[in-house]
């Protein structure tokens, strides 16, 4: 049995949400990680009413609408019993994105070498926003190029992921491609898979939709409380 996708929920979240957020996430991360997702934002927004975005992805960091609409399926019911928001609200599962946010260590190395902007609970020498280019982990830190030679600034500085308040990258021509590239092999690997699984005597899945451009973030959308 290939249990890489147990291993893959079960890294923990280093940069978390608090209050309302924290316990919508408490409820849907065991729910996604059931279904073979993780979480990776929740994020309750009183715009246009109460909006709770729930982003999760795979192991591949990709998220199809079918799975979009799996998650919601599966966690509609179980947040309408516990409910954690005290109003009506609108459910919106979605990807996280090309410029997506970095919550896990993994995260920092997987994206080793991409631009990201980070911001910090605390003062690092004198400043609480970085932006600069991800050089991988160690310890329990980031080490992020954000220097400029010309400026006398640090050419590196390192970053405990336990201060940090939010971490994302940047959108940028290279990550563009990366996601391009990344693409195009989740795609094949889905379509290797259909067709193993027909000559099997299975049905096949249906491939996932590709057809939006990669750096649109994939959403469901359902309302709750009407």
């Amino acid at each position: 049995m290939d249990d890489r996708p147990t291993a893959f929920a079960e890294e923990p979240r280093l940069i978390t949400e608090p209050g309302r957020a924290a316990r919508v996430a408490a409820i849907t991360e065991p729910v996604l990680a059931e279904l073979g997702y993780r979480l990776v934002r929740v994020r309750v927004s009183g715009a246009s009413g109460c909006t709770v975005q729930i982003m999760a992805e795979r192991p591949d960091g990709a998220m199809t609408i079918e799975d979009c609409e799996a998650a919601s399926r599966a966690l509609s019911p179980i947040l309408d019993a516990s409910d954690p928001i005290e109003s009506a609200y609108r459910l919106e599962i979605s990807s996280p994105g090309i410029d997506r946010p970095l919550v896990r260590r993994s995260d920092f190395d997987r994206y080793a070498g991409h631009v990201a902007h980070i911001e910090m609970l605390v003062l690092v020498d004198g400043r609480r926003r970085f932006r600069g280019e991800l050089a991988g982990t160690e310890g329990e830190c980031v080490r992020l190029r954000s220097g400029d030679p010309g400026t006398g600034e640090n050419p590196e500085v390192l970053l405990r992921i336990d201060d940090m308040m939010e971490a994302r990258l940047v959108l940028t021509d290279a990550l563009i491609s990366e996601s391009l590239r990344r693409s195009k092999r989740g795609d094949k690997l889905e379509e290797r898979t259909a067709q193993v699984r027909a000559n099997n005597g299975h049905e096949p899945h249906q491939r996932p939709q590709v057809g939006a451009a990669p750096e649109q973030r994939r959403r469901v959308n359902q309302r709750k409380g009407d």
